[in-house]
């Protein structure tokens, strides 16, 4: 058994044919470029419960060489995956189900008849790789890059696969991100961590693909550092599993949650004070304001306009042609990797970063509750929208942790000051808004969560 650790970075053809030559990997490239043709099926019973339990079955033809792979449960976040991998060399192109022994085979499937496993789709492609040296130092790091081109067939179904697989081979997995933040500086490299077996299951049920990873579990004693951490790696690589599924079906509403997502991702970035020097989040927030700038108003236009909407496949295109998200991502992963956050901030910053996210948070909200003043926009409900970005840091807090509270009913007012927060991102104009906004702050005040704050 070995341990893969790799990134995934979906490419067009074109940027396939610069990467063969991109001045970087000629420098560090030290085996030169190997060509393979590789022919893979993948098998699982009729009813997937290989899939179920979120492990791949393959064997694989590369040249005149059999293999049988089994790849674990494993781990997937914002593009870089980990996962045990077992390989058996065999005679000919025919499973060897006695290579499947408890040592490897899933717990959960101890009872399963192995004798249904049946083929069930193909994903065939040629692949360049090539062996690139990656100095940190004096640390000694080498990254197998393989530039993959082909289709994931099931059926009458196919997709194109065209991808820069980016494996660690020896060394700290932060080299991974490194080279690929290098390479996406100028090239269209989008983080991708659905597998090429997701893709050919995802061909036989498009909805069987997951656009939200497991919700971390967050106890009132997890450290302020550990918590936010955990929750930016999900709304990282939710943003990312968002961007791979609406890119590849169109449905609007995944757009939507994609642009929540952001959203959610810039307040928390914005929340924690010294505990995070802005020095150390700058370049991520620009990028983000960036994002949500051009994105935000396009969404808030295709929610009333079906032209917009049927636009916007084109248009979301266009925006993963281009470096801008696949480097924001990449850049983002590789901040919460190394904790950058931690970094250079002072004794003030690190006692909070320590401090425990139960007694953080409630003096977070109840300084944002003092701070949002909401008897004056009971009287001023015109300005309300000034305090938007205020609404949003407490409520990417109260919807993803609000679990850790001790105040009554934090459901409930989690619930009503996203009311407010909509009424807030309405245009004025609309009729009876502002004495919706008035009386939805009036409720607001009145919650019991809310007076436990102040």
């Amino acid at each position: 058994m070995v341990k893969e650790t790799e990134i995934k970075l979906r490419a067009s053809r074109a940027t396939l044919t610069a990467l063969r030559e991109h001045p970087l990997l000629k420098k560090r490239n030290k085996s030169g470029w190997q060509h393979c043709e590789l022919f893979n099926q993948y098998f699982d019973t009729p009813s997937r419960e290989l899939a179920q339990a979120k492990v791949a079955l393959r064997l694989r033809r590369d040249g005149e060489q059999f293999i049988q792979t089994l790849k674990g449960r494993g781990q997937s976040i914002a593009g870089l995956s980990e996962r045990n991998e077992w390989d058996w060399p065999l005679d000919k192109n025919k499973l060897d189900l006695k290579k499947l022994t408890d040592e490897c085979w899933p717990a959960e499937l101890a009872e399963l008849d192995k004798k249904t496993l049946k083929p069930i789709f193909t994903t065939d492609f040629v692949r360049d790789k090539a062996e690139i040296a990656w100095g940190r130092g004096k640390a000694k790091v080498v990254i197998e890059a393989a530039l993959d081109l082909g289709k994931v067939i099931a059926g009458k179904q196919h997709e194109e696969i065209c991808e820069l697989e980016l494996e660690l081979r020896e060394g700290d997995p932060a080299a991974l991100l490194e080279l690929a933040i290098e390479l996406a500086a100028k090239l269209a490299l989008m983080p991708c961590d659905i597998s090429k077996a997701e893709r050919g299951y995802r061909l036989f049920d498009p909805s069987c693909y997951s656009v939200s990873l497991p919700e971390p579990a967050l106890d009132a004693a997890m450290p302020l550092d550990d918590a936010f951490a955990a929750l930016a790696w999900q709304l990282l690589g939710n943003s990312q599993r968002l961007a791979e599924q609406y890119r590849f079906n169109g449905h609007w509403k995944l757009l939507e949650q994609w642009l929540a997502q952001l959203i959610d991702l810039r307040a928390l970035l914005g929340s924690l004070g010294q505990a995070a020097p802005r020095a150390s989040s700058r370049e991520l927030r620009e990028a983000l304001d960036a994002l949500l700038e051009d994105w935000r108003p396009h969404v808030q236009a295709g929610q009333d306009d079906d032209s917009v909407r049927q636009a916007t496949p084109e248009q979301f295109a266009a925006e993963l042609d281009e470096p801008r998200w696949g480097l924001f991502s990449l850049q983002a992963s590789r901040w919460l990797l190394t904790r950058a956050w931690t970094e250079k901030r002072n004794e003030r910053g690190a006692r909070i970063g320590a401090a425990s996210i139960g007694r953080w948070l409630q003096r977070f909200l109840a300084e944002e509750a003092a701070a949002l003043q909401l008897d004056r926009y009971q009287r001023q409900p015109e300005d309300l929208a000034e305090q938007l970005p205020r609404l949003e840091r407490m409520l990417v807090w109260l919807r993803l942790a609000r679990s850790v509270l001790d105040i009554p009913e934090a459901d409930r007012l989690y619930g009503e000051l996203n009311k407010l927060a909509e009424l807030a991102n309405r245009p004025l104009g609309e009729d009876e808004l502002l004495a919706a906004r008035t009386a939805q702050a009036l409720t607001v005040f009145m919650t019991k969560g809310w007076k436990a704050l102040k």
